[in-house]
């Protein structure tokens, strides 16, 4: 079982859809290797709209149906183990922006190795 609390450090890195590392989509290049380096946990999110250094702006809007929208990969962790990943984000990312905040972890459990079910707990709440 995975447990985090306390001081931890996070890491978002944005990037486009489209992005990729050696024909795979970057964003999921990124999570498989926080993954490999047994980082508490990765997230990506779909951006509905933005704009970064190019100044071109990508929407989901209908009328200017984008094929790049940004995507933000975000990693939390202790600061020793987000840092030591550094090295690989530097690699990764070409394009993109990566940030780093301090945050604080009220509540981080795992679910025990043994259930892979996915099933809810008996309050009908799965743990963050």
């Amino acid at each position: 079982m995975t447990r985090l609390t306390g001081s931890a450090l996070r890491v978002t890195v944005f990037v486009g859809e489209n992005d990729t590392w050696h024909r795979k989509p970057l964003y999921s290049e990124i999570v498989h290797r926080a993954h490999t380096a047994g980082l508490a946990g990765a997230s990506v999110f779909r951006g509905i709209e933005g704009f970064g250094a190019s100044s071109l702006i990508h929407t989901t809007r209908l009328l200017s149906l984008s094929e790049d929208l940004p995507v933000a990969v975000v990693i939390v962790d202790t600061e020793e183990r987000v840092r030591a990943f550094l090295p690989q984000l530097d690699e990764l990312v070409s394009e993109g922006l990566v940030i780093l905040d301090d945050c604080e972890v009220i509540r981080y459990v795992g679910r025990d190795a043994g259930d892979e079910s996915g099933k809810t707990g008996a309050k009908g709440k799965r743990s963050l």
